[in-house]
């Protein structure tokens, strides 16, 4: 294939197969302990039109067919078929290592590049030749830590090359005809001059549950049950439970949006933040397209930095940066485990260095809120309830509609910020809408903020959950059992977020849009009922 193409067809060649476990014909993986040499089929191939790496652009590829066979047909049991790969993310070209246990005989790969193409979310880059299916080991459980992990033999190497930057599901399809996801994000070189589309991958990893039904919640998901037996680590080394669904679920939609706008993105994780600042230099704006709650001081410093030099930053979701996380290494790579003990006490960070331990932000023996980045302040879950805004001559809300009082029925909801009095708060900060809510009995309310530094950079929180999920017809707000969102409330907050994405997209928004501080007629006191486990 002719350096630098993108998605050209490559016919009967290896261009996406580097190694098939120990059977590729010649080739061997050293990870793989086995004496038999499996039979191979692989017939690879880049699926779709030729697009130069250097004419590249989000709009060109959105002008090429997209599908919706990116879509399961039959998960069947969970172990029916079920994979993970070993790098998070890659630059384009290079190569991520596949783990999959099957109950089939066979399975083979297909790799879809999601975002937007004329109405489909999907396009298809890759396809697998014919891989030797295998039932692999059950999870691997550390006492006490509960960290657990997939100790599986690989089962093939793939080849990024011919792949643009984006993010993707690949899609493993066994002979039974059974289905599964795998994610991974081919990460741009450089986001200067781009707005970046940020995976929120360490929270996917928090609130996994594959193996034994436990996650850094505990053994059983979203109550205090089992809150002992919680995991104080959480490895990126074993399927999602879920699959691809927590992208699906809050970062799909947004992305979508997004890409239909045909702006300058670049594609990172939140662990590329915290691995490779660099690449982030001069971005235009980090773009938090769903619910991003678990943060490495890496990447809240780095975050910080961009915003102190001219980066614009939007989360479209609540709960953000809230959790304090370390990064460990496993025998796979860096960055492959979440540290979070939740407790200071319990981490044995606090005998070496108790900047470091890992707990909520707010909380000693180093508060730092995250209300210092986002402006607002996680206070309350589940919530349930009308958007209301109070701000409609702002330019966030142009050409929605909307006036003073106007609601969007369940654009609140599952979780919510707002401006709370006692926590450092950026200046000037003005509040564009304030929903009145009822949580566990409690009256309070979500609030969007909007905040400006002397960089020039905007920043802008959305206070609600369900926000990033619902910008993008019916695919989005499904977790956590949430009543669905009306279309109409859609519609405003997808024309909500595409002011904002455009005006981000131009340079340090403040410099057009400065922010009109309002702090003391809407700030409040702190609630009783702030989320602790």
């Amino acid at each position: 294939m002719p350096k630098g193409k993108w998605g050209r067809r490559v016919a009967g060649g290896i261009a996406g197969l580097l190694v098939v476990l120990a059977g590729g014909t010649g080739c061997s993986f050293s990870a793989a302990r086995t004496s038999a040499r499996l039979p191979v089929d692989a017939t690879p191939h880049l699926v779709g039109k030729n697009i130069s790496a250097r004419q590249w652009s989000v709009a060109r590829e959105n002008a090429l067919p997209g599908t919706s066979d990116w879509r399961l047909r039959d998960p069947g049991r969970t172990n029916a078929i079920e994979g993970y790969a070993n790098r998070v993310s890659v630059l384009p070209g290079q190569s991520f290592t596949l783990y999959v246990s099957t109950t089939a005989a066979g399975f083979h790969v297909e790799a879809f590049r999601m975002g937007w193409y004329g109405g489909k979310q999907g396009r298809q880059v890759w396809a697998s030749g014919q891989f030797h299916g295998q039932r692999q080991a059950g999870p691997k459980v550390v006492p006490g830590i509960y960290e657990v992990t997939a100790p599986w033999r690989p089962s093939a190497v793939v080849s990024t090359k011919g792949w643009p930057p984006g993010d993707y599901l690949l899609k493993l399809i066994s002979d039974q005809g059974h289905d599964r996801w795998v994610t991974i994000t081919v990460r741009s070189p450089s986001a200067a001059g781009r707005t970046v589309f940020v995976n929120a991958v360490t929270t996917w990893a928090a609130y996994n549950t594959w193996g034994i039904g436990t996650n850094v919640y505990g053994s059983k998901l979203g109550t205090v049950a089992g809150y002992a037996q919680r995991s104080r680590k959480a490895s990126f080394d074993r399927p999602y439970n879920k699959g691809g669904s927590y992208f699906n679920w809050y970062e799909l939609p947004m992305l979508s949006v997004a890409e239909r706008m045909g702006l300058p993105l670049a594609y990172e994780t939140d662990l590329d933040l915290d691995a490779h600042p660099a690449a982030f230099t001069r971005a235009s704006a980090l773009v938090f397209g769903g619910h991003d709650e678990y943060w490495s001081l890496g990447m809240r410093d780095r975050t910080l930095a961009l915003r102190d030099a001219g980066t614009n930053v939007a989360f479209f979701s609540s709960n953000n940066a809230y959790r304090h996380i370390r990064l460990e290494p496993s025998a796979l790579g860096p960055d492959r485990v979440v540290v979070v003990y939740k407790d200071a006490a319990e981490d044995p960070m606090i005998l070496k260095d108790p900047t470091q331990t890992t707990q909520q932000w707010r909380l000693p023996p180093d508060p730092r809120p995250e209300s210092v980045l986002t402006g607002v302040y996680y206070e309350c879950n589940p919530v349930y309830a009308p958007y209301v805004v109070t701000d409609p001559g702002s330019w966030i809300f142009r050409g929605t509609g909307a006036t003073a009082g106007s609601r969007y029925p369940g654009l609140v909801g599952v979780e919510t910020d707002r401006l709370t009095s006692g926590v450092p708060v950026p200046r000037p900060i003005q509040v564009v809408a304030s929903s009145p809510l009822t949580c566990h009995g409690w009256h309070t309310r979500s609030q969007s903020a909007y905040y400006t530094v002397k960089s020039g950079a905007g920043v802008f929180s959305s206070g609600t959950m369900n926000w990033s999920c619902a910008v993008y017809g019916t695919t989005g707000c499904r977790n956590h059992g949430q009543r669905p969102v009306p279309t109409t409330s859609g519609d405003f907050a997808r024309r909500a977020t595409e002011n904002i994405l455009r005006a981000f997209a131009a340079g340090p928004a403040g410099r057009a849009h400065p922010a009109t501080d309002n702090y003391a007629q809407y700030v409040g006191r702190p609630g009783p009922l702030q989320y602790t486990h």
